[in-house]
């Protein structure tokens, strides 16, 4: 599909100063020519060909931020140019450096074009492995409270944490878009969901330091008011490269997550493929979800559905425990989740790992049409993130704690020990 067109009434940011030669500020400039252009009631920001260096910038109603083929905005490297914001991080309202491109409460807000926006992470990451941050660091783009969002065919790079970040957004629309940050560069996730509805991701190729895409809904510790489901989500046509998981639900679903359809995508060396994940505490319900008609390569799990995710809480009893523990309003669901038409060839560590809690079953978790191929070089390790996990390699289908089980057309190839290790678990009854 073409690129967005650039509207008649355009703002060129070298009209306002901005200068594109790699080194000199343009926040002021570019900010002017935003601002500019919401007093004449909409419009378009264009960013010739060139490199523009800026901090924190402001978006605004009715407004198309346009990059032309060859444009780079490069992100400030002075954590002097990112204001402190209050918005959600990480499942809870706090204060984090503001994103280098946000806005809130805005109405058909776009971001498209040709061109490049690379955060220049690098700083960052480097500040955050030494801990000597005082807030979390700036996302690259996150809009809150918006309706109308589209990204389109730009190339998103180096993002300090998170790339692109819609919070309690309806109608948002990324299409076409590159996401390249390094494997090793900490929590740079490619497109994060956050208790948005109506989502539409389309053929963009991600290749992220952490989960390519990873749907959210807040935390226990979120004020309640502000929790709402991410829901009505498709992906469909996408590429994944490397990551700790291609396509993520969880582990902040406390709003809960519902209606999501994956199709016709490809995993390449992600850590994991599908990816679900939860622990007692966090409450919400994640229901009807589907994956079809996926390619896999070089996974490590190619399926992982996980009810004890200890990242933060390592060592936790209440976490770990594999006795049931009492229901309550902490307890989370996992329910109606189809998995179908997929090939995965050169599986690492196993076919697919499957825990729900003895008090909280997976429920109605269907496989049909799958072949897992083993890599006979596979290498050893946990498929998932959680205390009392053994290491495995070239393992099968490993499930626990699943009510209403199917498995039709399910193979398995090259796997060391059983293709199927299932306990405490009930199958699907057939009408």
């Amino acid at each position: 599909m073409a690129s967005t067109p650039v509207l008649q009434t355009a703002f060129d940011v070298r009209g306002f100063g901005a200068i594109g030669d790699g080194q000199m500020l343009n926040t002021r400039a570019i900010q002017a020519s935003i601002d500019a252009c919401q007093a004449n009631g909409g419009g378009t920001i264009l960013i010739p060909a060139g490199e523009f260096v800026s901090g924190a910038l402001v978006l605004h109603d009715n407004t198309c931020l346009f990059l032309e083929s060859g444009a780079v905005l490069l992100g400030s490297q002075d954590t002097n140019d990112y204001p402190l914001v209050e918005n959600r991080w990480e499942g809870r309202q706090q204060t984090t450096y503001a994103p280098l491109i946000s806005g809130s409460r805005l109405k058909n807000v776009t971001i498209a074009g040709r061109g490049t926006i690379d955060g220049r992470g690098e700083p960052w990451w480097k500040s955050f492995q030494e801990k000597s941050l005082a807030y979390p660091r700036p996302r690259l783009v996150s809009f809150s409270d918006c309706t109308n969002v589209q990204i389109e065919t730009v190339t998103l790079r180096n993002s300090p944490s998170w790339t692109i970040h819609p919070v309690r957004c309806t109608s948002v629309s990324v299409r076409e878009v590159t996401i390249l940050n390094p494997p090793d560069s900490p929590n740079t996730d490619g497109i994060d969901p956050d208790s948005c509805s109506g989502v539409r991701i389309s053929s963009c190729h991600i290749s992220a330091g952490d989960d390519c895409i990873a749907i959210k809904s807040g935390t226990e510790d979120e004020a309640v008011e502000l929790l709402q489901a991410c829901r009505d989500i498709t992906i469909s046509g996408c590429t994944f490269e490397r990551g700790h998981g291609g396509v993520v639900i969880g582990s902040e679903m406390s709003g809960g997550v519902r209606n999501v359809l994956i199709s016709g995508c490809i995993f390449l060396d992600t850590d994991r493929g599908i990816r679900l994940k939860t622990r007692r505490g966090r409450g919400g319900v994640v229901e009807n979800i589907r994956a079809a008609n996926l390619l896999m390569d070089g996974v490590l799990c190619p399926f992982a559905i996980k009810m004890h995710y200890a990242c933060g809480q390592w060592g936790n009893p209440l976490v770990s425990a594999r006795e049931a523990r009492e229901i309550d309003a902490g307890t989370p669901v996992f329910r109606r989740i189809s998995i179908r038409q997929v090939t995965a060839a050169r599986a690492k560590i196993a076919a697919s790992f499957v825990e729900g809690l003895a008090e909280m079953p997976v429920e109605d978790l269907s496989f049909a049409d799958v072949q897992v191929f083993l890599d006979p070089t596979g290498e050893a390790g946990c498929p998932e993130m959680a205390d009392g996990i053994p290491s495995m390699q070239r393992s099968g289908f490993f499930i626990r704690n699943v009510r209403g089980l199917a498995l039709e057309g399910v193979h398995v190839f090259g796997q060391d020990g059983p293709a199927f290790l299932i306990q405490d678990s009930s199958r699907r009854e057939t009408p």
